[in-house]
């Protein structure tokens, strides 16, 4: 790996069940406020309940246009608000080389249970869902709402989706694709991935505590997070500030299990070190680090490892108890929190977290934390044992 140039960030968006905007979320992860239920937009079958952090449909009034999926609805939300900022009009994103870079999991699932189970009680459905289905490849469907023409990818790589379209988004800039890219993640809530987690036994009965001695597993949610990725001679022609920078990138598989991260965190480390070589950075520079903390026993512990050896000392937020994980968003709204949070110079308490786990020997942010420093890293973590590392820089630079 080598030193590449940074890419300015010049407009974020983001809705999740902690805000339909980026000032909101931001609001309530200063004041701990979340308000995790049960599912509303599917039946909950189970004997015991399990919590979820879902998106009010007030919030997402658009939804009801049956003919596009839930996840290009909270896609779209996000990105109106990072275009917004940027000074972008969403209306014509089809003068100029603009590229759609969008990470999902459930987004590119076929979700048709009521279908199939009509399908099989000898009934001939509407095939509506299927269209639906067609019409809702995420970053495809964005580029055609946008009118945007430039390269369009829809990036499935589990619970580091997000993370990984704004690498490979960054990665079209620099290699002069793109005068700007859209990227980010975005995911609904599914019964499909709700009663799986449950099955594979990691989801928590109460609201997630991630990194707690009581931690017994995650909370799933849904949302988006988008950023408005753009070249310097772009955003220099029309005068736009820039709000943050993505200045190193780096992903690393562990080849150790289908489910479970290396406990050691081989492959973290490796992303994180890919990621700070780009930057042309290193560990001392790093202000803080926003954790993927899902409250799983495995997730925790192989991300307190690399805590405590690689990044001992350097404060670390878990933001999943506010949000629940929103699966190929995530790394995405994380990276959202992580640029607004340098912007701001401090860090809220991590949600949930209220005792320290011996056997981790780590703390997350208890307290309002300010925090200074040229530079922090989002990491995120996933199934297939892929791990993905951002490294992000505040805005300020002209």
């Amino acid at each position: 790996m080598h030193r590449v140039e940074p890419v300015s960030v010049t407009g974020m968006g983001c809705i999740c069940a902690a805000g339909s905007s980026v000032p909101d979320c931001l609001a309530a992860l200063d004041h701990g406020r979340r308000a995790p239920g049960q599912p509303a937009r599917f039946r909950d079958g189970h004997a015991r309940p399990y919590p979820v952090f879902e998106v009010p449909d007030a919030a997402l009034p658009r939804a009801r246009d049956n003919d596009l999926s839930r996840t290009v609805h909270l896609a779209m939300r996000a990105a109106r608000e990072a275009l917004n900022q940027a000074g972008l009009d969403p209306t014509r994103m089809d003068g100029g080389r603009v590229g759609v870079c969008i990470g999902t999991s459930v987004g590119a699932s076929l979700n048709f249970l009521d279908f199939y189970r009509r399908a099989r009680t000898g009934e001939t459905p509407d095939l509506q869902p299927v269209r639906r289905y067609l019409r809702s490849n995420p970053a495809t469907a964005m580029a055609r709402l946008l009118g945007a023409t430039g390269p369009a990818q829809t990036v499935v790589n589990a619970c580091s989706s997000g993370t990984d379209a704004i690498g490979l988004g960054a990665a079209w800039i620099r290699q002069g694709l793109c005068d700007v890219v859209l990227a980010g993640g975005a995911d609904e809530l599914s019964e499909i991935t709700y009663a799986g987690f449950i099955r594979l036994m990691i989801t928590d009965e109460h609201p997630c505590r991630p990194f707690d001695a009581a931690r017994r597993g995650l909370n799933l949610g849904e949302g988006a997070g988008m950023v408005v990725l753009e070249a310097d001679s772009h955003r220099a022609q029309r005068g736009a500030g820039r709000l943050g920078a993505v200045l190193g990138y780096g992903t690393a598989a562990d080849a150790h299990h289908p489910t479970a991260p290396h406990p050691e965190g081989l492959g973290l480390r490796r992303a994180i070190a890919d990621a700070l070589d780009q930057a042309g950075l290193t560990v001392a520079d790093l202000a803080f680090v926003n954790a993927h903390g899902t409250g799983t026993a495995n997730n925790d512990q192989a991300e307190a490892g690399v805590f405590s050896s690689l990044l001992a000392d350097i404060p670390f937020i878990a933001t999943k108890g506010m949000t629940g994980h929103t699966l190929g968003a995530a790394g995405a709204i994380e990276a959202v929190f992580t640029m607004a949070h340098l912007r701001a110079g401090l860090l809220p308490a991590s949600a949930g977290f209220t005792d320290m786990d011996p056997s981790l020997g780590v703390l997350p942010t208890t307290a309002p934390t300010p925090v200074r420093g040229v530079a922090a890293l989002s990491q995120s973590l996933a199934f297939g044992g892929n791990n993905s590392a951002l490294v992000l820089a505040p805005g300020g630079q002209p």
